[in-house]
């Protein structure tokens, strides 16, 4: 079962086999999403043919077949950024796929087909057709992560992008010679997506 699972994340490159389908005709159907509350989220991860939760696994989803290859999904009442209080935990505010692939790497296409496999062809459709409002490292970010000699700041590539419903962070780590293999793509509430933008620009 784990292996399927994986499958489901890890082969979207290079196939669309059957049951990969499977879970974009129920992600297209599925309404839990951000602000929505705890519980509707809960029971929408429960029941999802491709996270398919450990009995253990509530908000935050762990699948690794090797120690090449990772893949969790995580659902936060907080926003993404820095953990902030917040008086209402009953809503999610932030959900998160994150992938390691020493084997096969990772890219923004990666990302995008995992989002649309995991919610859907509506939330990918908003994500397609989002406006990007800021793309990092800018030149000057580079050139001063070369001179402190400070390379992780060099490699973290990523995009803020709103759209009608959502606001999205997409991000890899792509080192300046090699491949990428690690990468995260949220989806957060767009009334959360100027405070991330502040936090990305000063980090």
């Amino acid at each position: 079962m784990l292996k399927n699972s994986l499958l489901k994340i890890f082969i979207l490159p290079f196939s669309l086999v059957p049951y990969i389908c499977e879970g974009i005709f129920f992600a297209h159907q599925a309404k839990a999403l951000p602000g929505q509350t705890t519980e509707e989220v809960g029971a929408w991860i429960q029941a999802h043919p491709t996270l398919r939760p450990n009995v253990n696994e509530k908000f935050f989803i762990q699948k690794s077949d090797t120690a090449a290859q990772r893949f969790t999904f995580q659902a936060s009442v907080f926003a993404p950024g820095k953990v902030e209080f917040i008086k209402d935990r009953s809503r999610i505010r932030s959900e998160r796929l994150s992938m390691y692939d020493a084997i096969n790497g990772m890219s923004f296409a990666r990302l995008e087909d995992s989002l649309r496999v995991v919610y859907g062809l509506d939330i990918y459709q908003d994500f397609k057709r989002a406006q990007v409002v800021y793309e990092y490292p800018s030149q000057s970010t580079v050139n001063s992560a070369r001179f402190a000699k400070t390379p992780i700041r060099e490699a973290l590539r990523g995009e803020l992008r709103v759209g009608d419903r959502y606001a999205y962070w997409v991000e890899i780590a792509q080192p300046k010679n090699g491949k990428a293999f690690t990468g995260q793509m949220t989806v957060l509430l767009k009334s959360d997506l100027d405070k991330l933008e502040a936090q990305l620009k000063s980090r």
